[in-house]
Parts: structure tokens; C-alpha cells; sequence
């Protein structure tokens, strides 16, 4: 070795180049300090596994057992409300639903009251062809009533006893469209159907054998047939139904007339009855 070796001296930490440095010194200046950030990084990497695991789970359960319901019923209503019903629908029916009932046959239609048809078990006929029928115990009163003018020289000539509707139907609808009536000029001489006194069995109408073109007419009034049952029919339990001047507002009749001598009689026309002025 040389003077010049052993003269020089080591180079200060100052004087050293970074070529000088070891790679590993170069990189981690603190050793310990790249050590531990690596174990921060893994551990945050270690939590976010866990929270996406849990989460994962979360919706799993979420699916499988409703744990954990996304909405209150007040939210779900909201959000689907119920369907609208279509019109057709909403209306109920007698049918369908049992409160709610038909409507109800006016009480009076056109001045005109409903009558119910009579049984045709218990209608007799009154004419010789059997024709024109009434009830039982009105056609035995109109038979002795007709033999009792008939000792007196008058003569009934019975026009029109029972009616079912479909005979009221033609003579109301059929005869106004005919006659070019409108509805309330025909209801104030012939009833709409279902609201004839014919329906019952316990009306007729009466015309004079000897006086025919008096038939059917207000005239009718002034035959020896219409006197007789003015002055005598109260007696075989006859009425008149529509005299001058009625409560119904019916047109006057004096050819009409009905039968009101028993109890159902009576109560068939107690309305009209209660009608008059």
C-alpha cells in the first residue's frame, strides 16, 4: 500500500452520488414505513370484500324471504292502485246483487191504475159463444142483473168482459197509432196495458141491444139501457168506474161498469175508490 491509499480519507455521506446508493436503499428510504402502507392497502381491500359479501347476502335474503320489505302497504297502494272498474260493471243488478231491486210498477200511469190479470180458471163466459168472460161471482151478479132489465124490456148487449195484455196492447197501441193519438190522449178513453179494469175480470162494458150506435160513446148516457143501470145496478153490486168528473182524470164512461161485491173485488179497487171526488 501506498502513502497516497493511507492518505485518503473515506468519502462523507455528503459526497456520495446517487449511483453510489443500492437500488433497495434508493426505493424505501424507510424500510419500515413501506411496510406498513402495505398492510393499510390490504386491510382496506380485506373490508370492502367483506361489505360487498355482506351486501350480496342482504339481497339474497331480501329475495328469498321478504326480510326485509322495500315498502310500506301505504307506499304499495300508491304505487298500484286499484283498477278502475269499467262502467258496465259498476252497475249491479236485481240478478247479481240481491239489495238492489226492479223498479216498481208506477201506481198510476197516464191516470190509470195497474190491475193484475184474473186467473183463467175462474172466468165464465156471459154470452151465449162464451166470448166475453168475467169472474165467477161477477158473471152470476151481471146474469141476474141482465135477466132483470130484460123483464123490464131492456136489453144489454155485453161488449167487453176480461182482457188479457195482449188484448190491451192492441187496443191501446194498435187503435192510437190508428187513430193518430199521442199517449195521453189515448189514456184518457182506453188504459195502457197492465193498467186496465178489464185485466181484473170484474169490468164490462154494456151497450143497448136496441140502441147500437150509442155504443162506446158518452151518448150512451141518454139509452133506456143506461137509465135502467143508473137507477138499479147499485143493487146487483155494479158500478159506474169513470163517471163525469173522476179522480183518476179518465174521460167519461158511461158504458163501464165493474163488479165490487165481494171481498177481493173490494180490495182490488179500493185505490180507485179512494180516488174519487
Amino acid at each position: 500500500m501506498d502513502n497516497a491509499s493511507l492518505s485518503r480519507k473515506p468519502p462523507q455521506a455528503s459526497e456520495l452520488v446517487a449511483d453510489e446508493i443500492p437500488e433497495a436503499v434508493r426505493d424505501h428510504p424507510y424500510p419500515e414505513a413501506g411496510q406498513s402502507q402495505s398492510k393499510k392497502k390490504g386491510l382496506i381491500w380485506k373490508l370492502l370484500g367483506l361489505a360487498a359479501l355482506a351486501c350480496g347476502v342482504s339481497i339474497w335474503l331480501h329475495l328469498n324471504f321478504n326480510l326485509f320489505p322495500a315498502t310500506s302497504q301505504a307506499e304499495q297502494t300508491q304505487q298500484n292502485p286499484a283498477p278502475t272498474s269499467s262502467p258496465s260493471a259498476s252497475v249491479a243488478s236485481p240478478a247479481t246483487n240481491p239489495k238492489v231491486t226492479a223498479p216498481a210498477t208506477p201506481d198510476n200511469l197516464l191516470g190509470h191504475l195497474p190491475y193484475p190479470e184474473a186467473p183463467a180458471k175462474d172466468l165464465v163466459g156471459v154470452t151465449p159463444d162464451g166470448s166475453i168472460k168475467l169472474r165467477s161471482s161477477a158473471a152470476a151478479k151481471y146474469q141476474e142483473m141482465a135477466n132483470a132489465a130484460a123483464a123490464s124490456g131492456i136489453y144489454f148487449a155485453p161488449i167487453s168482459g176480461f182482457r188479457s195484455l195482449e188484448d190491451q196492447q192492441h187496443v191501446f197501441f194498435d187503435v192510437k197509432a190508428e187513430r193518430r193519438q199521442n199517449a195521453s190522449k189515448r189514456a184518457e178513453v182506453s188504459a195502457p196495458p197492465g193498467y186496465s179494469e178489464h185485466h181484473t175480470g170484474y169490468a164490462i162494458d154494456i151497450g143497448d141491444g136496441s140502441a147500437p150506435e150509442h155504443n162506446l160513446s158518452p151518448s150512451f148516457e141518454n139509452t133506456e139501457a143506461f137509465k135502467w143501470l143508473e137507477a138499479n145496478a147499485v143493487a146487483f153490486s155494479f158500478e159506474m168506474s169513470f163517471p163525469k168528473n173522476n179522480g183518476q182524470g179518465v174521460s167519461y164512461e158511461p158504458w163501464h161498469w165493474r163488479f165490487v161485491g165481494d171481498k177481493q173485488s173490494l180490495e182490488t179497487f179500493y185505490k180507485a175508490h179512494s180516488m174519487k171526488k
